[in-house]
């Protein structure tokens, strides 16, 4: 099975699936996230091995953040990020054989705050009292059409690579395409609510933000898998490669598009 097969098998199942587990919200949006955080935390652990995080740690902050998420909002998700520091630093001190502290406690810390707080705003997204469902959708929706529009015509007509030494087969082709397609997904997505939530400018520069904050959570975990000698963080979701690869760009769009609803007014 080539690539892009495996890539279109994945979508078609993925994409109602993530759907229909967004419209129910609630613990079942919790059971969904938490499946997918602590897949995503193997595959930062095993991908990270030469920094030696300290997995217990990893494992336990980014429940405790998706706990705090789901049952006490935005300052209890914080709360359960910020254990991640103290457990870390505990489990290095006991370990008998030691890495570094700066590798093993920071590659830690870092791994929670990407898993765990990315997708506790998920959560959190979800949970907003004024259109809860319309936002969620909206933000992941805008996220796969930039991320997919991107990858066709990056592979079809791309030419100008827009960051050789991070990710050699995006192209501004590609992003500019993915961008136009993102920003009009959430503007339609939008649209009908424009007098009573977001007006049409609001939710275009929602869809321009969610767009750039996407491009650089991809760019972002391409740095890493560049620092670790890695292609992919994993091989669960075939062509896609790993969850983490999946969701780069949604770990950095939903925390965005929290804030700038906030932002807005609305809560």
């Amino acid at each position: 099975m080539n690539n892009f097969v495996s890539r279109t098998l994945v979508t078609v199942v993925g994409l109602p699936l993530v759907l229909s587990v967004l419209w129910l919200g609630g613990w079942w949006l919790f059971g969904l996230v938490a499946v997918a955080g602590f897949i995503g935390v193997h595959e930062f652990v095993t991908t990270a091995r030469p920094l030696r995080p300290l997995a217990p740690a990893l494992y336990l902050g980014v429940l405790l953040a998706l706990i705090g998420a789901e049952s006490g909002g935005l300052v209890w998700m914080l709360g359960g990020f910020l254990a991640t520091f103290v457990l870390a630093f505990l489990l290095d001190t006991a370990a008998e054989t030691r890495a570094p502290t700066t590798a093993a406690v920071g590659s830690s810390v870092l791994g929670s705050a990407w898993i765990g707080l990315g997708l506790g705003f998920v959560i959190l997204l979800r949970q907003m009292q004024m259109e809860p469902r319309l936002t969620a959708f909206a933000v992941v929706l805008t996220v796969f059409a930039a991320d997919t529009v991107a990858y066709l015509v990056g592979r079809i007509a791309g030419r100008h690579k827009l960051a050789p030494r991070l990710s050699p087969k995006k192209t501004w082709e590609g992003l500019v395409a993915g961008a136009a397609a993102g920003i009009f997904v959430s503007f339609i997505a939008l649209y009908d609510t424009r007098h009573k939530y977001l007006c049409v400018w609001q939710a275009v520069v929602l869809g321009v933000l969610v767009v750039a904050a996407a491009v650089i959570g991809d760019l972002f975990e391409s740095a890493l898998k560049r620092d670790l000698e890695v292609k992919d963080t994993g091989r669960l979701l075939g062509g896609h490669g790993g969850v983490l690869d999946r969701v780069d760009a949604l770990l950095f769009a939903a925390p965005i598009a929290y804030f700038l609803v906030l932002a807005y007014g609305f809560r």
